[in-house]
């Protein structure tokens, strides 16, 4: 309780979260439009919501189904994993790349066989990399949000009560208060900048598997997995060991530059 009492919330905080809340909703839209823009009709709409609808039953159903187990429950097998940093990280790294990019090859191959072009190809990556900005990114930022306004608005009794905070779970709950009493113009920066190179490798992604689909061959699937493991390598790696943001940030820059290089080659 007395670690709760010295946090405090500034109006600065608040104004950083909101305007990051507000690039990141509109983020995924921008790129929408500019695909849309350059490619008219070329590039449907349908493509952009079935890749929103493929992150969220591979990541968010199918992956975060294994992690309940693998992660979350006390069993021998999680208790192996949480207690090794080096089978933490090879078990993130390989779930996220297996889910999601054999969850994409699935989708290209069998439901948008009609309409499986390389502008559509973008356009699903564009809704894979969309959804997981505002399922993820969006809705962290504003659980922060709503931790900010709660405890400025309320007495602090009351606000744990309203956010369900309670003796037993307030060190668990510790964490998140104080990154969101320690949001500012940084943590903004890092955030939507993280985005954005996300964004566009998921994009990049989508253009390999894309083409492994057309060739009818798998080593593109398999080299989609792989790329998406090294993509996570390290930031997998800092939930585990602190890294700095330039460290973390630098890494997704350079593996974004790459991935994309090896999309504009196989896109045209």
């Amino acid at each position: 309780m007395s670690e709760l009492n010295a946090i405090k919330f500034s109006d600065s905080n608040l104004i950083w979260m909101g305007i990051t809340c507000i690039l990141l909703f509109f983020l995924p839209l921008l790129y929408v439009f500019i695909w849309r823009y350059k490619c008219q009709k070329r590039a449907r709409f349908k493509a952009l919501f079935i890749g929103a609808a493929g992150f969220l039953i591979s990541a968010r159903v199918l992956e975060l189904g294994i992690h309940v187990f693998c992660i979350l429950l006390d069993n021998p097998v999680s208790r192996f994993i949480n207690g090794h940093t080096a089978a933490y990280v090879i078990y993130g790294i390989c779930m996220a790349g297996i889910f999601e990019e054999c969850g994409r090859y699935m989708i290209l191959r069998y439901l948008v066989k009609k309409e499986n072009t390389r502008e559509n190809a973008v356009m699903y990556g564009i809704g894979h990399g969309g959804i997981e900005v505002w399922t993820i990114s969006l809705v962290s930022v504003l659980t922060f949000l709503a931790i900010a306004v709660t405890f400025r608005t309320y007495p602090l009794q009351e606000a744990m009560n309203l956010l369900q905070i309670s003796d037993a779970n307030v060190t668990a709950a510790l964490p998140a208060i104080q990154m969101a009493a320690s949001f500012g113009a940084g943590s903004a920066l890092v955030m939507v900048l993280e985005r954005i190179f996300c964004m566009f490798i998921h994009i990049a992604l989508t253009v390999i598997v894309y083409h492994g689909v057309q060739l009818r061959t798998p080593k593109y699937l398999l080299l989609a997995v792989f790329l998406h493991m090294m993509v996570d390598l390290i930031p997998a790696i800092s939930q585990k060991l602190t890294l700095s943001s330039v460290i973390i940030e630098g890494w997704l820059f350079l593996w974004t530059i790459l991935l994309c290089k090896i999309a504009r080659k196989l896109y045209h």
